[in-house]
């Protein structure tokens, strides 16, 4: 039997995909006539699932229903020229027929014109980019489109990234509609809906199922992981067995790079919540010391890049076993 789990990074699940409100959000939005929004960016921790609600959001647009409505959904390679891509996706549909050497060929031009006969035939187009950063080809391309959205074209953009990487984009010059555009943080996976998944896909009982959804934290990379490694165990293996192996995994192909890509103000703020499950605001402050000013900035940072875990006065690593990686690697 095939196992049903998914740990390829940037792969979307097939069999044990959990859905969530996010997603479901940002259809609901592309299902009217006339979408209130055109821009969504969903950024999150790696690992956490940006990719798969692009990736199916795509996937409903393309179905047969939203094709009879006009939708035309165009993924983009953030490496290349996106303009290129646009034109040769549009031209595919049967848009374009300009000469391109032209000595007054402009790809910008080109792509507009080819955007308006889409638009006179009652189609809208998704544009979904991946990990998107401050690129030349990412700032070329948002500065086109950024023109298309003040013209009313239906052209409609989701894409995914790191925090840092999507401030970076918002933050450039003459991109106020991207800086504005609505932004979507991943969140974890449902407990319930994670202990269902389990239960089913792997024959067991409902205690263990949220044993193993809890050891997850919702975290989606350890979720599918664990559910692989579960899949695969020997019949004298217990859960407890495949943790330091669910361990392994987290910490080589997901924690080494998240932690690199930390500031070393992060790094300090994380380093101190490595005893317990969670801390008062207090108690952090004291052992910040001489940095205690910085609480709120630290801290709202690392909520935004889905490192940490608020509630009311209280905050708390938010990836499964991260701590355990920090002492065994880092501190």
């Amino acid at each position: 039997m095939q196992n049903p789990f998914t740990t390829t990074f940037s792969k979307a699940p097939e069999y044990t995909y959990i859905a969530t409100h996010k997603t479901d959000e940002i259809l609901e939005n592309f299902s009217y006539d006339h979408p209130s929004e055109s821009v969504y960016k969903i950024t999150g921790v790696r690992g956490s699932g940006k990719t798969v609600i692009l990736a199916k959001i795509e996937e409903e647009l393309k179905s047969e229903m939203n094709k009879e409505r006009g939708w035309l959904v165009f993924d983009l390679n953030p490496t290349r020229d996106m303009l290129w891509q646009i034109a040769a996706m549009l031209h595919k549909e049967g848009f374009g027929k300009s000469d391109t050497k032209n000595p007054f060929f402009d790809i910008g031009v080109e792509v507009e014109s080819m955007i308006q006969q889409a638009q006179e035939n009652g189609k809208k187009i998704l544009v979904g980019i991946d990990e998107v950063s401050k690129t030349t080809e990412m700032i070329k391309f948002a500065s086109e489109y950024g023109r298309w959205l003040r013209a009313n074209y239906p052209v409609y953009l989701v894409c995914t990234g790191l925090y840092e990487n999507i401030q970076e984009v918002s933050n450039v010059k003459n991109l106020t509609f991207f800086r504005r555009a609505t932004t979507i943080k991943t969140e974890p996976l449902n407990m319930v809906r994670m202990s269902e998944m389990y239960k089913n896909k792997l024959n067991i009982e409902g205690e263990q199922a949220r044993e193993m959804a809890k050891c997850t934290k919702g975290y989606a990379y350890a979720f599918q992981k664990l559910g692989a490694l579960y899949f695969k165990k020997g019949s004298a293996e217990s859960l407890e067995d495949l943790i330091p192996d669910l361990k392994a995994e987290l910490f080589a192909y997901s924690y080494e790079k998240i932690w690199e890509e930390m500031t070393e103000a992060d790094r300090f703020l994380v380093s101190l919540l490595t005893e317990k499950t969670e801390y008062k605001r207090e108690e952090v402050l004291k052992r910040m010391k001489n940095r205690a000013g910085n609480y709120s900035m630290y801290r709202d940072r690392l909520i935004k890049r889905g490192i940490l875990d608020a509630r009311q006065a209280y905050i708390s690593l938010a990836l499964p076993y991260f701590a355990d990686y920090m002492k065994e690697y880092c501190l």
